[in-house]
């Protein structure tokens, strides 16, 4: 592989004008597609197919014709002022006034009076009114929402606190744009101050844009085809953007390296491409390997996410092996130093940080070893008390509408209102279908936990019913998980007494069920990307134990990121410093997230630092210099490539979102955590350890792997040697 991808940098860099042109060609035709394409929509599709709840919101829509189960809702809830009711007669004919207000909007399917309900709180302080839509939130127009505001503000200016809840007028989470801006801003700042060159720090950044710029362009061209969005590519665009960079940097760096040791340029764009350029591809694979993994959940929107960043990542690699070279053509001595060009010559790596590291550890590696393992654990402990939910109204900062109406709701009637769980009773195969909902109702309603039951609601063919049970506890209380089990186990019983079955539903149950799916399919889905891995990194390094640490260390991050989330936002250590309203469950997806994106950006580090180590032993070097060798060469780049990521996941600590908060904590934790503390100190502790048999393979399974010569083992037999160019001997490790 070696040899090839040496000579696509060589005909990259001499073919540079037509391989530029090639790229803005596609560049220009995926964002004509993506102009001309029609809008995709998401509508219609199940969230996560299987799960009890998700069929519940399928039945609803099939039996009741013309309304959506998904449809937006408001909630609006009225507080008289102290030492008042609400059905006073002033108070009682502002919130008529509201009902019919917003029950004469197009797109209301149905507004309920609160009296005619009886959602008044019992000391009559309270009332709330239910407006639900026939169509989704986003759908939503500003002239569906004004009605709805301008119902609101006149139930206000009648004396009413009035407060909305729902998703008909939510604040949606403001797109990436400005956090992916600052990263772009900080990048260039690192990039900078590591190459000390203008063009070089401005070179991955320019080519990453490009990549993301075509990924982008893809998804939305093939959006009505597959069903993407800009949603479903935002894992794209984050992850496009970060290997982007990544690749790009280890490219240049191998390049400028390779003009320290004499080469000229065309040579040493050659040689960067088919030495970091191996590594470009196999830390690429990881990383689909990781994405491509999401489809094992089994939430068509991750599997979509998941497909769509791989394919940006496939598109950033290309780039780092073609259009860098390409590039670095156009402008062969600008990406030099301005030392380096001053003097008018490069010279070749000396002692650096990066060495002066590496022979600490090489003095000291069971301490360093243990310190490592010993304090990445401790991190881990609180993982085993994670508790998986979807954060709602309760999270968001006590200024938002959304949270004011939750608490006024949970004070007036109890914490249960705002998590009520929708009942969908089949009655399809009953005899009397009405006899069979009232019965399952009633005994439903006489659970204990149960608060209330509201009257049921039959669809036109009158053989399915819809009521709600509103718990006793709140969306996020463990007792309200145990009630939603507690009335799935009465089903059998009921189904066998009255010839219906039901089915519980709602966004308090489909939140449990998600959960508990995405917590069965962690589990399988670290099999499947791990087992992959290691297969991968076992050609990659050929090598047993190196690929088996590699993923122990992976795992190890992983976890003690986990356990700090679970610290902070679970538990509340510290949430006020990052302006964590209330501590909650952590979001379920997060735990799916953080595996997949930081498995891949570990396994990226893993292959840069360790294979420049391979490379040494393989060239030569005793096992303890290789480690010296390795870090000398690319703890440098590393690093810069770990502090842009932190400094990118940082800037989404600061959203108002919580669960956007949650993410980008975790993120930045967990690249912390891999490459300071995993790559920089466990790594090279047990290569030490491990001595040569670090590098030990059995030599049956070493005739089965296929010879992918990353190292580039192979350049010096089948390239000819460049005039001047000198081998330059190893320098003695001092331990």
């Amino acid at each position: 592989m070696a040899t090839l991808l040496y000579r696509l940098g060589r005909t990259a860099f001499r073919r540079r004008w037509l391989v530029t042109l090639l790229w803005a060609l596609i560049l220009g035709a995926v964002g004509l597609g993506a102009a001309k394409a029609p809008a995709a929509s998401d509508s219609g599709t199940s969230f996560m197919p299987g799960i009890e709840a998700q069929k519940a919101f399928d039945l609803i829509g099939e039996r009741f014709p013309g309304s959506s189960a998904n449809g937006a809702n408001a909630r609006i809830v009225f507080v008289a002022p102290d030492g008042e009711k609400v059905t006073a007669a002033d108070h009682r004919a502002a919130v008529d006034a509201f009902v019919k207000k917003a029950a004469a909007a197009p797109e209301v399917s149905g507004a309920v009076d609160p009296f005619a309900a009886k959602a008044v709180s019992k000391d009559g302080s309270t009332a709330y009114a239910t407006v639900t839509y026939k169509v989704e939130a986003d759908d939503l127009t500003d002239a569906d929402k004004a009605v709805l505001e301008k119902a609101v503000d006149q139930a206000r200016a009648l004396g009413l606190t009035v407060e909305v809840g729902g998703t008909a007028l939510a604040e949606q989470p403001a797109a990436g744009g400005s956090s992916e801006a600052i990263g772009i801003v900080l990048a260039a700042v690192v990039l900078l101050i590591t190459f000390g060159s203008l063009a070089a720090a401005g070179l991955p950044l320019l080519t990453a844009v490009i990549g993301v710029g075509i990924s982008m362009a893809g998804i939305l061209a093939l959006g009505s085809v597959f069903g993407l969005s800009m949603t479903t590519g935002t894992l794209a665009s984050m992850l496009g953007l970060a290997v982007g960079i990544d690749y790009a940097l280890f490219v240049v760096s191998r390049y400028r390296e390779e003009r320290a040791n004499g080469h000229d340029p065309r040579e040493a764009a050659g040689l960067a491409v088919g030495t970091a350029g191996s590594a470009v591809v196999f830390a690429g694979l990881t990383v689909v390997i990781a994405l491509a993994g999401l489809s094992v959940v089994g939430v068509p929107m991750l599997t979509k996410m998941g497909l769509c960043a791989a394919g940006a990542v496939i598109v950033a690699v290309l780039i780092a092996l073609t259009l860098v070279p390409a590039l670095l053509g156009m402008w062969p001595r600008a990406v030099l130093s301005r030392a380096t060009r001053r003097r008018g010559r490069a010279t070749a790596a000396a002692d650096n940080g990066g060495t002066r590291w590496a022979r600490f550890v090489l003095r000291r590696p069971v301490a360093v070893l243990v310190t490592s393992v010993v304090g990445l654990g401790a991190l881990a402990l609180p993982v085993t008390q994670l508790d998986m939910g979807m954060p709602g109204a309760e999270s968001k900062p006590v200024s938002s509408t959304e949270r004011r109406a939750y608490d006024a709701l949970a004070h007036g009637f109890g914490a249960g209102f705002n998590g009520p769980l929708t009942i969908v009773v089949d009655a399809h195969g009953a005899d009397d279908p009405k006899a069979a909902a009232a019965s399952i109702a009633e005994k439903i309603g006489a659970t204990h936990g149960v608060v209330s039951v509201s009257p049921a609601r039959f669809n036109p063919a009158g053989d399915t019913a819809l009521f709600s049970a509103v718990p006793a506890t709140g969306p996020n209380d463990e007792k309200t998980q145990d009630l939603v089990h507690t009335i799935r186990a009465e089903r059998a019983a009921l189904e066998r007494e009255t010839g219906a079955t039901f089915k519980v539903t709602g966004s308090t149950a489909m939140d449990i069920d998600v959960a508990q799916a995405l917590q069965n399919a962690l589990v399988p889905y670290l099999a499947v990307i791990i087992g992959l891995a290691l297969v991968l990194l076992l050609v990659v390094f050929r090598s047993v134990l190196v690929p088996v640490k590699a993923a122990f260390g992976f795992l190890l991050s992983v976890l003690a990121a986990l356990g700090s989330v679970v610290a902070v936002f679970q538990w509340g250590w510290g949430a006020g410093l990052l302006g964590v309203e209330q501590p909650g469950p952590i979001m379920s997806l997060m735990p799916i997230f953080l595996v997949g994106i930081v498995f891949g950006l570990a396994m990226d580090y893993e292959v840069f630092l360790v294979a420049r180590m391979r490379e040494a032993y393989v060239h030569g070097d005793r096992a303890p210099q290789a480690v010296v060798t390795g870090f000398r060469h690319s703890a440098r780049v590393v690093s810069a490539a770990a502090v842009i990521m932190i400094a990118v996941f940082s800037g989404f600590v600061g959203a108002a979102e919580s669960m956007i908060k949650t993410i980008g904590f975790g993120l930045a934790v967990a690249v912390l955590f891999d490459a300071f503390v995993v790559r920089m100190a466990l790594v090279p502790a047990v290569l030490a350890l491990l001595g040569d048999k670090a590098w030990w393979l059995p030599k049956w399974l070493d005739r089965l792997l296929p010879h992918v010569d990353v190292e580039g083992s192979g350049l010096a037999r089948t390239r000819p040697q460049a005039a001047g160019e000198q081998a330059v001997s190893p320098d003695p490790v001092r331990v």
